[in-house]
């Protein structure tokens, strides 16, 4: 395995791997790339999404800078994926660190474009990405998209962080976003409350990811140590622990 790990940083982090000077830059290149990354039981893709998660909630400077320069140049997650991530991840996460996360990728983005002889100039989105403008139907669907997702029945809209951050913007507006999948969204969100230690939310979204079939039992165990490799493997005890039980009362 060692021998293939330089080729597979390569393919990874799109960039020579660094010289082996500490036990940390081995376990770096041996373990983290080497075995964790070429596991087989998730795409890289969706390995991308829990790493960038993972170095965005921990306020990684270099690492941030590092994975989403990867995603782009790997054209594994395009820049509009990407742009729709930090949104997610401003609700799970944030918004301060997805400020930083969103800079970072739109100064990556546009090195890139213009190296390549092109403006670098991104286009507004249409304001019917925005979704209803009537209220009452937007907190029905949203009411409908918190079911969907979480596949318990929705909070009544009786505060203003149930009416108008949950029903609302959450599941009103994000979850239904056209420009990431619900399974892409899945891997994001299981991530954010992982690394944020949110016990309930935690059980939640990883007992619907599993239970919908958005993510697999396999799928999830990779989940598990890929988090675990980027934001402590003491979050990664927490969330295999979830996982476990959650797929213990699905009946398996």
């Amino acid at each position: 395995m060692e021998s293939l790990a330089p080729a597979t940083y390569n393919e990874i982090m799109m960039a020579d791997p660094p010289a082996v000077t500490t036990p940390f830059v081995d376990a770096q290149r041996d373990f983290l790339v080497g075995q964790v990354w070429s596991r087989p039981g998730l795409s890289r893709r969706n390995r991308r999404w829990v790493t960038l998660t993972c170095v965005g909630a921990a306020d990684a400077q270099q690492p941030i800078e590092d994975h989403v320069r990867a995603a782009l140049s790997s054209g594994d997650i395009d820049v509009h994926e990407l742009l729709e991530f930090v949104l997610h991840f401003a609700v799970y996460n944030g918004w301060p660190k997805a400020s930083h996360l969103e800079g970072v990728i739109r100064r990556q983005w546009a090195m890139m474009e213009i190296a390549e002889g092109r403006s670098g100039a991104l286009t507004a989105p249409d304001q019917a990405s925005l979704g209803p403008n009537d209220w009452d139907e937007r907190i029905a669907r949203g009411t409908q998209e918190f079911i969907d997702v979480n596949l318990i029945e929705a909070p009544k809209p009786e505060t203003p962080y149930i009416h108008a951050g949950i029903l609302n913007f959450v599941f009103g507006h994000v979850w239904q976003r056209p420009g990431l999948s619900r399974r892409d969204r899945r891997f994001i969100t299981v991530a954010s409350v992982a690394v944020c230690d949110s016990m309930l939310p935690l059980k939640s979204h990883t007992g619907s990811a599993l239970e919908s079939g958005d993510i697999t039992k396999a799928e999830m165990d990779e989940v598990v140590l890929q988090l675990a490799a980027y934001s402590g493997f003491a979050k990664g005890e927490a969330l295999h622990a979830v996982a476990e039980d959650a797929w213990a009362r699905l009946g398996n």
